[in-house]
């Protein structure tokens, strides 16, 4: 069915090419991987329609403060996707396309795709530091979608900088809890989450993965600012199978859509983040209402509001 047509409600998605303008404040970048899934996945199908269920949304934000048109405080790029992402060809092309973004943009915005491609998109932004919002470890030995965080320290980053947020009892096994503590990682369980306050954790966890450096009250730079940053993976399985029954690992009890949403903002509003993936959501197993892509969807906007919100504190 057609969207209605209103002059005075613009929607949101619909951003020019990345190759219009040298620099953005903010760009979105497709990464379909899906081959190396553990459970069978359609999350190939992700990017495009993470995109078309943008254009449900406004991309005005209301408060606080004046309401803010993200279209008119932010330049927002699509960058379309990487082809055939999964594989060591597939995982170079992503690595050497999100170089390129991130070195044009202050937030490179990447769309699952499966968890996967945290590994080349997190080394194709040269992150210093990890904040993942996941029910699971992702510690695993091998290629896949359980496997990017153990990947990643493998490859050179420090896992005293790596913060998990939101692991899940029944979801992950003994061994893999006893890796992560092994390892330094600061694990914050889904239990204390809720216990402490998004506030408290997301102050943590930007003070662990920044490596102490500050910065969530720095202005906004000029796109493509010097430095290396934080890289937020936001796995939607995190939340309650409720709210994301097309993530096949998501399980009754985990995060509602509001306190990802609050999360994901709060996280993205610091200057040290500067890359950002949304994954593990298979468009094609989703509810007819699309509950879970649009989720998604909306998990991009609280992003760029996270970004309008350092050009206009109040």
């Amino acid at each position: 069915m057609a969207l209605s047509h209103d002059d005075l409600w613009p929607r949101a998605g619909g951003w020019p090419d990345a190759e219009s303008a040298p620099a953005w404040d903010a760009v979105i970048l497709g990464i379909p991987a899906f081959r190396t899934s553990l459970s069978p996945t359609g999350a190939h199908a992700t990017p495009a329609a993470i995109r078309e269920a943008l254009t449900r949304y406004s991309p005005t934000v209301i408060g606080p403060g004046e309401p803010r048109d993200l279209n008119e405080v932010l330049r927002i790029a699509d960058a379309g996707d990487v082809a055939d992402p999964d594989g060591p060809a597939g995982e170079a092309a992503v690595r050497a396309r999100v170089e390129d973004l991130a070195g044009r943009s202050d937030l490179m915005v990447a769309l699952g795709g499966d968890n996967s491609l945290t590994c080349p998109v997190a080394e194709g932004a040269d992150a210093a530091g990890l904040i993942t919002l996941d029910a699971h470890f992702d510690l695993r030995d091998g290629v896949s979608n359980g496997s990017p965080v153990r990947r990643l320290i493998a490859g050179g980053l420090d896992p005293h900088r790596v913060v998990q947020i939101g692991i899940t009892d029944f979801a992950n096994s003994a061994a893999y809890a006893r890796r992560a503590a092994d390892l330094g990682i600061r694990v914050i369980t889904l239990d204390e989450l809720r216990r402490r306050g998004a506030a408290d954790v997301v102050a943590e966890a930007l003070e662990v993965a920044g490596g102490g450096s500050g910065g969530s009250g720095a202005t906004a730079g000029h796109a493509g600012g010097a430095g290396r940053g934080i890289h937020l993976d936001v796995d939607v399985d995190v939340c309650d199978r409720s709210v994301a029954p097309a993530c096949p690992a998501s399980v009754p009890g985990g995060l509602q859509a509001s306190e990802l949403r609050t999360l994901v903002r709060a996280l993205s509003s610091d200057a040290r983040v500067r890359s950002a993936d949304i994954v593990e959501v298979d468009a094609t197993a989703d509810t007819p209402d699309q509950r879970t892509v649009r989720l998604a969807a909306l998990c991009v906007l609280e992003m760029l509001a996270g970004r309008a919100a350092r050009r206009d504190p109040s």
